[in-house]
């Protein structure tokens, strides 16, 4: 590994790299700024392509259970349900520790790639379970691994870019004009990366079940376990030698002038909050707001349990398993274009409410939709709209993630955010009962209520933002500042 030079050092290359061009020193940096994040936006890209894989392994066993899960290892009862919901305590039960881990080693290039190779195995060990306990033990072991992924990437893209200025909330116009919110866009791009992955899970599924059922010997459900699986395991293998590490821990893919630029950057992001780690966790732990993002998020989740049962919703269309499964796939194209879309809207006018609001309401549409027919044309078209309300959480972590500044305090705050919203994907599954299907009415009912609940939770949230930036604002005036300081994203 290369010896990297102390702060200092690349403090000097970059100050010598300002001096010595003939330019102005802003100049430079923006050159030197646009090099930097076009060799970081190569590497980050990694997450997405590993990030489609943890969804699709999280969300075989739905697929699975179209082809005779739930027969082959004898579930009765709420079991399936558990089996869906045992991933998500694993998942909570890692979530912070694994943060604070990687934050300490400073290696997510070893870490991320490793969780990813150990979660590969588990699914293919799903494959071989026989029972309910086995199913359990595995979807157990899946989430405490898959724990890393997710608020570990969100980490990672925190250390790298900066989140662009708040609004002038009098004018609602940027602070700063010339200022673009790197890591909002960066994280609305990775999360399009879970629409995609439910569109390409639904046609790998597709062909798999379809193909492989009675391949030597084994039940095609057990095949597309030991297939994605297996796929997972080889992609992240290529983590290694494509993530990169923290700004100041990086390796020769970097030139002195960069790495010291993205130190600096890092620097100029989080200001001068705590320097240890148990000092962020103390801060985070102490916070409100962390907290109360964690309820949001969790209510969320539960507004969105349809998901996991989105194959099972598809077959109240009454079509057969191929089609069935095709058809899971369009909703989740729709969606990731979608997304993409809002968010970088969002991006544009730097506001975080009411774009993530919007596809909640578009999600609610559709479930007033499916609770009033089973009608297959209006059915099918209810899902697509359903589809649509994922976007909303994506929005309302970028917004988390901007909102909780330095860095140590962000490291555990995203984890402690991320960990309790699936709290909302524990209770998720028992929200599907099979005895209230086809129609589900039940189910849906109970997704209304928590997507409303959300809407009103994030208002309150914008207000009581809102009201911090006037106090800021009143406060800097009384000072006579005129440069402004931190504005909350509205």
């Amino acid at each position: 590994m290369a010896e990297l030079k102390s702060p200092d050092d690349t403090s000097s290359h970059l100050a010598k790299y300002e001096q010595g061009l003939d330019v102005e020193g802003q100049g430079a940096r923006r050159d030197l700024e646009k090099r930097l994040l076009l060799k970081v936006d190569l590497r980050m890209s990694y997450l997405i392509l590993i990030y489609i894989v943890n969804i699709v392994d999280r969300n075989n066993t739905p697929a699975a259970r179209l082809r005779g899960l739930e027969r082959d290892l004898h579930l009765h009862g709420p079991e399936y349900s558990t089996v869906l919901s045992i991933l998500f305590v694993g998942y909570i039960s890692m979530q912070i520790p694994s943060n604070m881990f990687m934050n300490y080693i400073g290696k997510p290039s070893i870490y991320l790639p490793s969780c990813a190779v150990l979660w590969g195995v588990i699914s293919m060990l799903s494959g071989i379970t026989r029972n309910f306990v086995g199913a359990l033990l595995c979807r157990f072991f899946i989430g405490f691994v898959e724990a890393s992924f997710v608020p570990g990437a969100l980490f990672l893209l925190s250390k790298w870019y900066k989140r662009g200025k708040a609004l002038d909330f009098t004018e609602f116009t940027p602070v700063d004009k010339d200022s673009s919110d790197e890591l909002g866009v960066r994280v609305a791009i990775l999360f399009c990366a879970t629409y995609a992955s439910n569109a390409f899970g639904a046609l790998i599924a597709a062909s798999i079940l379809d193909t492989m059922e009675g391949t030597l010997g084994q039940a095609a459900w057990r095949w597309l376990c030991f297939i994605e699986g297996a796929i997972t395991i080889a992609i992240a293998l290529l983590g290694f030698f494509i993530l990169p590490d923290f700004p100041g821990t990086s390796g020769r893919w970097l030139s002195p002038e960069e790495r010291a630029l993205a130190t600096e950057r890092l620097a100029e992001e989080d200001g001068t909050g705590p320097t240890s780690h148990m000092e962020g966790l103390k801060i985070a732990m102490k916070d409100w707001k962390v907290w109360y993002l964690a309820v949001l998020m969790a209510v969320v989740q539960l507004s969105l349990s349809f998901i996991v049962f989105f194959p099972t919703l598809t077959a109240t269309l009454g079509y057969g398993l191929t089609t069935t499964l095709l058809l899971c796939a369009p909703p989740w194209v729709i969606t990731t274009v979608f997304a993409f879309v809002l968010t970088r809207h969002s991006d544009s006018k730097s506001e975080r409410c009411w774009h993530s609001i919007f596809p909640m309401i578009i999600g609610m549409i559709g479930s007033v939709m499916a609770m009033s027919t089973m009608n297959t044309p209006a059915r099918y078209v209810s899902l697509f709209l359903m589809a649509q309300s994922p976007v909303g959480p994506v929005i309302t972590m970028a917004w988390s993630m901007t909102s909780l500044q330095p860095a140590n305090k962000r490291a555990v705050a995203i984890a402690i955010i991320n960990a309790t919203g699936q709290l909302g994907l524990v209770a998720g599954p028992y929200a599907w009962d099979k005895k209230w299907g086809p129609t589900y009415r039940k189910s849906f009912a109970i997704c209304l209520t928590a997507s409303g609940l959300s809407i009103v939770m994030s208002l309150f949230f914008r207000y009581h933002l809102a009201a911090l930036n006037l106090k800021a604002q009143k406060e800097e005036d009384e000072r006579g500042q005129t440069v402004p300081g931190f504005r909350y994203h509205l």
